[in-house]
């Protein structure tokens, strides 16, 4: 027996759902950008890349403009030497993580190749993004 005017409730209220969905977005966007290491680069595509997950390394970067950074501080040609010897100095097994921008000149790419060399970095990497559809 139903009282007239009174429908049986048939709807689903996501509001809830919805406030939720917000609160993990908003999560993972504060998460993932706190996890960036270093200044923005466009990086080249490489099938091959592997994942470098040591805390202690050191990260050059090239941006497209061709201004060279040691995690992220904005550095010359030698004080990059200066930074790479002391580092290596304490420990000498550093690894040294190569992030060039795709648009920059070979040219200053191969001088901070050049440079670590000299330096005597034992374990260099360069970082690239997998292209779109490669294999695992």
């Amino acid at each position: 027996m139903q009282v007239q005017g009174k429908k049986p409730y048939n709807e689903i209220n996501i509001t809830p759902l919805v406030d939720l969905t917000f609160v993990l977005l908003i999560i993972f966007i504060l998460l993932t950008t706190a996890a960036v290491q270093g200044i923005k680069v466009d990086l080249p595509s490489a099938s091959a890349s592997q994942v470098l997950d040591q805390p202690k390394s050191r990260v050059i970067a090239v941006a497209n403009d061709g201004t060279v950074s040691i995690d992220a501080v904005p550095v010359s040609m030698a004080e990059l030497e200066q930074e790479l010897r002391a580092s290596i100095a304490s420990t000498p097994d550093l690894p040294v993580i190569l992030r060039g921008d795709r648009a920059v000149q070979y040219d200053q790419i191969m001088q901070v190749l050049d440079l670590c060399s000299k330096v005597g970095v034992g374990s260099l990497g360069m970082a690239s993004t997998r292209p779109p559809g490669a294999g695992t």
